[in-house]
């Protein structure tokens, strides 16, 4: 059902035209990676190179994301990428309120489907729409929550190539995601094996305290799909 609702939302983002970017985009640009992933990275808007292939972070700035995902262990194929504006603004101008607006829903229902536990806010424009206000040198690197998720803000990839000095200061917070996956695998783990520990002792209560040997209950079903639930990574 995920899979087909996601495929439905692509499909929807592609063809939509209900702001004037649909005029002047080669193409949408809906967003990639795992379904599975726990940890979203959310830009801005695509650039030209995203716009000719249709696909998030493929230009230069791209090479830098690839390269820090790479820095922590990660690839692009285990995390989800993705933008506010699912098309390129003209000359890559910054996007305006109202195709803010109208991509915001897209990106509402891709939270949904993907269910990020950390999202990782890629720039300024990106972290201005879950805080506005906030200014990125200030907030960068410090984990907020924001209903029920945790924001996680750093620099945009590209600002490094403006400002190599930057880049310092993303590999710094990279380092620090790689801490919040840790610590939220840990978390997983530690809660997984205390729920293995209750349901084998539910099930040997079962065992030892009837004549013929029980199916599990609904609970202790419940039980045992809880302790499969996915790591962040």
């Amino acid at each position: 059902m995920t899979n087909a609702k996601y495929e439905s939302l692509v499909t929807q983002i592609k063809i939509c035209v209900q702001c004037d970017l649909s005029k002047t985009r080669k193409q949408a640009v809906p967003g990639e990676g795992s379904l599975n992933s726990k940890i979203m990275f959310i830009g801005e808007a695509p650039g030209a190179s995203e716009d000719a292939e249709g696909k998030p972070f493929v230009g230069p700035a791209g090479k830098v994301l690839n390269e820090m995902l790479q820095s922590i262990g990660l690839t692009r194929e285990q995390v989800y990428i993705t933008n506010i504006v699912k098309c390129r603004p003209p000359n890559n101008r910054d996007p305006n309120p109202q195709e803010i607006d109208r991509c915001w829903k897209y990106l509402e229902e891709q939270m949904s489907i993907i269910d990020p536990e950390i999202i990782v806010t890629l720039g300024r424009h990106s972290l201005g729409n879950f805080f506005p206000g906030e200014l990125i040198s200030r907030v960068r690197g410090k984990p907020r929550r924001w209903k029920n998720r945790t924001i996680f803000p750093v620099y945009h990839p590209a600002a490094t190539l403006h400002n190599p000095r930057l880049r310092p200061a993303l590999q710094e917070d990279f380092q620090n995601i790689s801490s919040l996956i840790s610590n939220f695998n840990s978390d997983i783990d530690a809660k997984t094996s205390k729920d293995q520990e209750d349901l084998q002792l539910s099930l040997e209560f079962n065992t030892n305290h009837t004549s013929t040997p029980k199916e599990p209950s609904d609970t202790q079903q419940k039980v045992s799909k809880n302790i499969k639930q996915q790591r962040l990574i």
